[in-house]
């Protein structure tokens, strides 16, 4: 990511179809008054654009899009396929995804479709080119968006006869032969050879676990078919306008590869939910749960602004922020007074163009009635309008803000992570738990991050990178991060795996220029843990080590097992370690890089962008350092030389 300097911006999602015309110009108003610049509609609208079928209504779109225009606001277009019309389901009963168990994902709600169907797909690119031809050339509309928050509501993998149909096609393409099929899942084990690609059927409902390759093989096929399905709409969509195309993409979802499906957009956007991440996303204990109920999770969000920054290839926005009390999660408490505008300006200082708030005006009906927007049901302004308006003023004070490349680089691997996913090897285990320990880390010790795809190969630019879990590592990959000038955290469960999810000979990690070989593997509770010499512990997790006369032991385990190894520039861990480890030995591992840490108070963060640095106050009481002092939800902007 080159030095790219940002003149960030901000939006709202708006919904011109539940409100009377006579409501709209005085919204757009509104909106404009209030520093907003963006607007994106459209992408729940299918049943007003199409009523019934072939009667197709755009008459109010047209007035939607020209009123927002005249009030100076530029319009994100959403294709509507996210929640197809009841017609449909008339039309392709067979279209609904089934989940696990065989049951149907009813109408009622939204994302009820199956990527593999064929001919809701045909729909989909349908209403897309129908709305491309039409908004195409509208000077108004200035970006597009594809469908709304893929794999939300566990809707990626489906277990319907289209999808059975769509993955016996994928496995003949992929194997050529059923008996290289065979060879590759290791189907001699129990007798589960196939004698051709019909016999393939999904893998659920087994008597007890099925295959983990044939379960690896059904993720990466379902991952290819959400990629499949955007593909087709950003096809239509490129015929007509030459406008940017994106996906509003969401925290922790990670059932598909993001990276792949953002290679054909131009911008990646996600959903910034703090308050509601951390009831249901965020492995947390009650405790910190409590302290940061109405802040977020100080590093949660970072996490994401990093890893979509990478998938839009350095192009981010935030397209749903949360502005008050969300309607989904367990609790939903109301933010903090001051929240609104730290998370706003986090987004800016990890590289967001423009941040849109979610709601324009909270819904007084349906499902999401109890979700707070910038106005109440009457119209009158909710506490997030205040904060919106203080960000827009102090952005036009600010002036451009420069993004430039960090120092440590983190690969995240949506592959990995299907393959954690599969064999855990523990309760509660996980590849985004493992890879989140180590970025918390690294944050609380006030370093930048940028977050890599395992398809990167040039790391010229990083004195450090971080790749643990990265259950498969190939070739090319291993030898670009031994040749690197920086040093390497690997482990655990780095280079575990093959491609097919077998266990590889020679044994584990296998990575060059690294002697050490995972001998065996223990997956203990998380609490107490095994003890560190040096303090903190390992759970989880851990790796029984035989290492060779190369490889230096830096730290162990009080039973004087090997804990962190080094050879030439790798460093593996041999386990998961808890917070305080965690935050130790990366920052020794810092120290040998020749970075700069700091010690940071809970819930303070910083990011540095350009020659600014921006610090974050996640803690509900003041917090002093360097001697100064930052109020709860704080945020100071300064001169990072």
């Amino acid at each position: 990511m080159t030095t790219r300097a940002l003149r960030p911006e901000l939006g709202c999602c708006y919904y011109p179809e539940h409100w009377p015309r006579a409501r709209w110009a005085e919204d757009a108003r509104a909106m404009a008054a209030a520093g907003l610049s963006w607007v994106r509609i459209g992408e729940f609208a299918w049943a007003r654009l199409e009523p019934r079928p072939g009667e197709l209504h755009f008459d109010w779109l047209d007035e939607a899009i020209a009123t927002l225009g005249a009030a100076g606001l530029r319009v994100v277009l959403g294709t509507p396929t996210a929640t197809p019309p009841r017609w449909m389901i008339d039309r392709h009963p067979d279209m609904l995804a089934l989940d696990a168990a065989g049951r149907p994902r009813r109408f009622g709600s939204r994302r009820h479709y199956c990527f593999s169907h064929e001919g809701y797909r045909a729909e989909a690119v349908r209403i897309t080119r129908l709305l491309a031809e039409r908004y195409g050339a509208n000077p108004h509309v200035a970006a597009w968006q594809t469908d709304n928050e893929y794999g939300c509501h566990d809707t990626t993998l489906s277990y319907s006869p289209a999808a059975s149909r769509a993955f016996r096609r994928w496995c003949e393409a992929r194997y050529g032969t059923i008996d290289a099929l065979n060879e590759a899942w290791g189907n001699v084990f129990w007798s589960m050879d196939y004698a051709s690609f019909d016999e393939i059927e999904l893998p659920n409902l087994t008597v007890t676990e099925p295959n983990p390759a044939h379960s690896l093989a059904f993720r990466r096929f379902s991952s290819d078919q959400v990629v499949r399905f955007n593909r087709a709409q950003v096809e239509a969509i490129r015929e007509h306008s030459a406008a940017p195309i994106l996906h509003n993409y969401m925290g922790r979802i990670t059932d598909f590869d993001h990276f792949a499906l953002g290679a054909d957009l131009d911008i990646a956007t996600w959903d910034s939910y703090p308050l509601g991440f951390l009831e249901d996303r965020v492995e947390a204990d009650a405790a910190h749960r409590m302290r940061f109920a109405r802040q977020g999770d100080p590093d949660f969000q970072a996490f994401h602004h990093d890893l979509y920054r990478a998938v839009g290839r350095g192009r981010m926005w935030v397209m749903e922020q949360q502005p008050g009390p969300v309607n989904w999660a367990p609790f939903n408490p109301a933010p903090l007074p001051g929240m609104v505008r730290l998370w706003t300006w986090e987004a800016i200082a990890h590289g967001a163009e423009v941040v849109s708030y979610f709601r324009w005006r909270q819904l007084p009906f349906a499902q999401e009635q109890m979700h707070a927007g910038l106005l109440r049901p009457d119209g009158a302004e909710a506490p997030g309008l205040a904060e919106a308006r203080e960000v827009a003023r102090e952005l036009a004070e600010t002036g451009a803000i420069e993004t430039a490349r960090a120092p440590v680089a983190l690969i995240f691997d949506y592959d990995a992570d299907w393959a954690w996913t599969i064999q855990p090897h523990g309760a509660g285990n996980s590849y985004f738990g493992l890879v989140f320990t180590v970025y918390r880390a690294l944050r609380a010790l006030g370093l930048s991050i940028d977050i890599l795809p395992a398809s990167a190969r040039d790391f010229s630019a990083y004195r450090l990178i971080a790749a643990p879990g990265l259950m498969h590592v190939p070739d090319d990959l291993g030898h670009a991060l031994a040749r690197a000038d920086a040093l390497v955290l690997a482990g655990p469960r780095t280079g575990a795996k093959t491609a097919e999810g077998a266990i590889p000979l020679p044994l584990p990690p296998a990575l060059p220029g690294l002697d050490v070989t995972v001998a065996r593997v223990d997956s203990p509770r998380p609490s107490p843990g095994v003890a560190l010499v040096g303090g903190g512990t390992m759970g989880r997790y851990i790796e029984e080590l035989e290492t060779g006369p190369e490889a230096r032991v830096l730290e162990r385990l009080a039973n004087g097992a090997p804990a962190l190894v080094a050879q030439g520039n790798w460093r593996y861990l041999a386990g998961w370690p808890d917070a305080a480890a965690a935050r130790r030995l990366v920052r020794g591992i810092c120290a040998e890089a020749g970075l700069e840490t700091l010690e940071l108070p809970d819930g303070l963060r910083c990011r540095l962008a350009g020659g600014r640095r921006f610090w974050f106050n996640y803690d509900a009481s003041p917090v002093a350092f360097a001697g100064r002092t930052l109020p709860p939800a704080g945020v100071l902007i300064e001169d990072a030389s």
